[in-house]
């Protein structure tokens, strides 16, 4: 049985983003998500793009997501994102402390071919491939039961 964790229990997370992409390789998708450093547990997960100057819209939303838990310390690799947008937080950047999220990183691409580097499974559509993508985490992390399936996409 899967347990929830409750709103204070998650104190120290790790983040990081997944590329993949849309139709061709020049449409980039990226997965922003974050797991409680102690459980390696989903905490919480966004569609975006990767703004390498600036506020990331992307990952702000998973900020937003990530404010009932109460995060403290944030473990994360040297990308620029995190050091704009992490201030007032403890941030770590280390490799030593992101292992966690780099071993979910890769079983997430073994069983999600959308998210491998090379490959011949792709979305054609923005829609489909947020969806797909989501609804495995929501299996594999959450247990979550899906009974039904979109299969309509506007392009």
């Amino acid at each position: 049985m899967w347990e929830i964790l409750s709103w204070d229990e998650a104190e120290e997370a790790e983040v990081d983003e997944m590329w993949s992409f849309v139709q061709n390789k020049d449409n980039q998708r990226w997965l922003w998500y974050a797991i409680d450093h102690n459980t390696r547990e989903i905490l919480a997960y966004v569609f975006g793009k990767r703004e390498l100057k600036g506020k990331n819209e992307a990952f702000i939303e998973l900020q937003v997501l990530l404010e009932p838990f109460g995060i403290t310390t944030f473990y994360t690799d040297g990308l620029d994102t995190y050091e704009r947008n992490l201030s007032g937080f403890i941030h770590i950047i280390s490799k030593k402390n992101t292992q966690r999220i780099e071993r979910k990183n890769l079983t997430l691409r073994t069983r999600i071919k959308r998210l491998c580097r090379k490959t011949i499974c792709y979305s054609k559509c923005q829609i489909i491939h947020d969806i797909v993508i989501g609804l495995v985490i929501n299996i594999l992390e959450f247990g979550l039961r899906v009974d039904g399936v979109f299969r309509y996409c506007r392009t």
